[in-house]
């Protein structure tokens, strides 16, 4: 067993053997000792207290605690050999499971009545009844034990039995049974590395390290492992906080070249000619970047506002400023679609004057060779102030001739390489400005983007004429879709414009074959409450060519299968009034902007999480035109998808539904760390619930920090910040 201070960084290949290893990271991504222990149970049993049965969901992996009832061995009808039928119960009425094994009697042994256990398996049903089929099991001992003394048994029915995260082929108790060979180690004098400061822990009445991990694993009370859980959290939130905050620090620290705006230069331009004027939160918004731009170290700042807040507009006066002085901005969209939308609608801002002095230029990976080599000599010479692209600005071939700010647009869609792909095209690191218009919650905010000054953009332009939702409940309202084309069909006879948004390109569910988001992959989906096929272009844009009225309007489709070209031409096409209605997937999710497009139906709108439908309803009611949001569904209500969709509809203030999401969503998933990697992921630590923990951990850690920069006398906090860093975590801290 390697020393204390290398236990946590340990391979456990040594240590438990290769095969379980290798089982552990093929199920967890667990590949050290410091990982495994911190597999914290997930829930904890009592012997005392069987599961519910009737609870357990259907076609889910479950481990739960029950007493067998009755044991029964029958020969199979159409082979040879036995099933051995063994119910086991939870005490209550109806409370009754089967486990069946085939050709296992022997198993009659020591599967008797009165017998308790953990059962662990995939939930069947067979002839109505709730199944197990071969299912992992372990069977309590020491029942002569509980019989012996009323006070013994009463503690070992209590006593906490810890429930891991487990899988089909990886049993709770078989990951229990692990974590006590490397327990045995701890509990025998090897001390944990603790990079919870001793003053900062006792001032908090926690736990040591080496205390909390044994309490949490193998707890006596209840009172054990709740005390271990929040030291633990504590430690989690402390590490995470000081990564975040050490990773600032050193961003700060770096060279950047401050960008200072020039008396009558662009920038005064663009303010002169803007036929309105700015919002007090634009204001305030833009005082903070432009002081960050004249800095001698880099911005690096999120800028956080509602849908159609103008964040665009703010972006822009910060790319001016660097323009004054000499330096060029690149803009990085996350689809071509929204590259696209994002170069006209800012040489529409410009006027043709600016246009024409800082040629914003596009770069996009389906760009024409002509079109793109003369982009990219624009770009390289300087000639272009303003660079707008997709991923293609990453490419080696992009050279910029002075880079001096980065602007990137809806941020959870770029990972970090991508971004220092971007930094590394300057000699000094260029400003960064980070934009989003998912409002979060300040809880996480702190969690995730605590490496960034946060700006909020929480008021709307004047003029807009507000907007309308309902959910549309077809599950017990089924005639009422034939209402909501006539709705549609009423706002394009006023004259107006229309989109239709689908979960899917065609009736095979084909995903988007390019950055163009279907669906989000961090929606919790009740898919069993869903009907089977979803919603797609192809078929409702020909049902609607089919309508009596819809069916004389002028109908395009748009998603991201069609060529770069084909999307453009059909959006600019829509801007100009050309196309009544689009039926599109969510490439017009974020960035679209046509005044005129005044009703929003989304299809299956339970297949869409609470962000992606508030950024989808944030593109019509953009004008002086009133908006009309109809969330279309088949969810059940009172079910959690139903729930989701009534609440987009119920208010469009999106700091309000951040929280609501939290409050429906796994917070993982809210985070975006299910798309980055199983380890990534929080532990113990909720945003949604801990704000009180992080804000005070983050206090803790910003207190050292500033007496001890780079926490070099901390060295057991420092390699802590290293592991997180190291294991994947990148892309967890980079808001992915």
């Amino acid at each position: 067993m390697p020393s204390s201070d290398a236990l946590l960084d340990a391979a456990l290949e040594p240590v438990v053997g290769s095969k379980t290893a290798g089982a552990l990271k093929k199920a967890f991504g667990i590949r050290t000792v410091g990982d495994l222990l911190a597999h914290y149970p997930r829930r904890y049993a009592r012997r005392g207290e069987l599961t519910a049965i009737n609870d357990v969901p259907l076609n889910e992996n479950v481990t739960i605690v029950a007493e067998v009832l009755d044991v029964r061995e029958r020969p199979m009808r159409a082979r040879k050999g036995s099933i051995l039928e063994v119910r086991i119960t939870d005490g209550r009425s109806g409370g009754i499971m089967t486990l069946t094994f085939f050709n296992q009697a022997w198993r009659a042994k020591d599967l008797k009545a009165g017998v308790r256990g953990i059962f662990a398996g995939k939930v069947g049903a067979y002839r109505g009844a709730l199944q197990l089929a071969h299912p992992d099991y372990e069977l309590f001992d020491g029942e002569d034990e509980r019989d012996s003394a009323d006070k013994d048994a009463a503690k070992w029915a209590m006593q906490p039995i810890p429930i891991y995260p487990a899988t089909s082929t990886l049993a709770s108790w078989q990951i229990a049974k692990v974590m006590e060979i490397v327990l045995a180690t701890v509990r025998g004098g090897a001390e944990l590395p603790d990079p919870v400061p001793t003053d900062v822990r006792n001032e908090r009445k926690l736990l040591s390290l080496n205390e909390a991990i044994l309490k949490i694993h193998q707890p006596e009370t209840d009172a054990d492992w709740q005390k271990a859980r929040d030291t633990l959290r504590f430690q989690e939130a402390f590490v995470l906080q000081a990564t975040l905050l050490d990773q600032r620090a050193k961003a700060k620290a770096q060279a950047a070249t401050p960008r200072a705006p020039k008396a009558g230069g662009y920038l005064d331009q663009l303010d002169a000619r803007l036929p309105f004027t700015l919002t007090e939160d634009q204001i305030t918004t833009g005082a903070e970047i432009a002081e960050d731009l004249q800095s001698t170290h880099p911005m690096n700042r999120l800028v956080q506002g509602e849908v159609g807040s103008g964040k665009t507009l703010v972006a822009l006066r910060a790319m001016l400023q660097v323009a004054d002085s000499g330096g060029q901005a690149a803009l990085l969209a996350p689809t071509e679609v929204l590259a696209a939308q994002h170069l006209r609608s800012i040489t529409n801002m410009l006027g043709p004057d600016l246009s024409a002095s800082l040629m914003p230029t596009l770069i996009t990976g389906q760009l024409p060779a002509a079109a793109k080599r003369q982009a990219l000599l624009r770009t390289v010479s300087g000639q272009a102030r303003i660079v707008i692209g997709t991923h293609a600005l990453l490419s080696d071939k992009v050279e910029f001739f002075d880079l001096g700010l980065v602007v990137v647009d809806e941020q959870h869609r770029f990972g970090v390489e991508q971004r220092q792909a971007l930094r590394v095209k300057t000699e000094l690191t260029p400003h960064v400005l980070v934009l989003t218009a998912t409002p979060i919650p300040r809880t996480v905010a702190m969690t995730v983007f605590g490496d960034l000054d946060v700006s909020v953009i929480a008021g709307l332009p004047a003029g807009r004429a507000g907007i309308t939702s309902h959910a549309v409940a077809l599950a017990e309202h089924p005639s009422w879709i034939t209402r909501v084309w006539e709705r549609v069909e009423e706002e394009l006879v006023a004259g107006r414009q229309a989109f239709v948004v689908c979960p899917a390109i065609d009736a095979a569910g084909a995903p988007e074959d390019d950055l163009d988001a279907l669906v989000e992959d961090d929606a919790e989906l009740d898919t069993d409450e869903l009907k089977p096929e979803k919603a797609s272009v192809e078929s409702i844009a020909a049902l609607l060519r089919e309508h009596p009225q819809l069916g004389r309007r002028r109908i395009a489709e748009l998603h991201g299968r069609m060529s770069s070209d084909d999307k453009d031409a059909v959006m600019q096409a829509f801007s100009a009034g050309d196309i009544d209605l689009i039926v599109a997937t969510t490439v017009i999710e974020v960035g679209v902007d046509v005044p005129n497009a005044s009703t929003m139906v989304v299809m299956d709108a339970d297949r869409f999480g609470v962000s992606q439908l508030h950024q989808l309803r944030g593109r019509v009611g953009r004008g002086g035109v009133p908006g009309l949001a109809l969330f279309v569904t088949h969810a059940q209500p009172g079910t959690t998808a139903y729930e989701r969709v009534e609440a987009v509809a119920s208010t469009t203030d999106g700091f309000e539904l951040a929280r609501i999401d939290l409050e429906l969503r796994s917070e993982g998933n809210v985070l975006g760390t299910s798309q980055s990697g199983g380890r990534s992921s929080l532990r113990l630590l909720r945003a949604a619930r801990d704000g009180d923990v992080i804000m005070d951990a983050r206090d803790a850690a910003a207190e050292i920090l500033a007496s001890d920069p780079g926490f070099a006398g901390h060295p057991v906090l420092a390699q802590a910040i290293s592991r997180r860093l190291s294991e994947s975590e990148r892309d967890f801290l980079d808001k992915n």
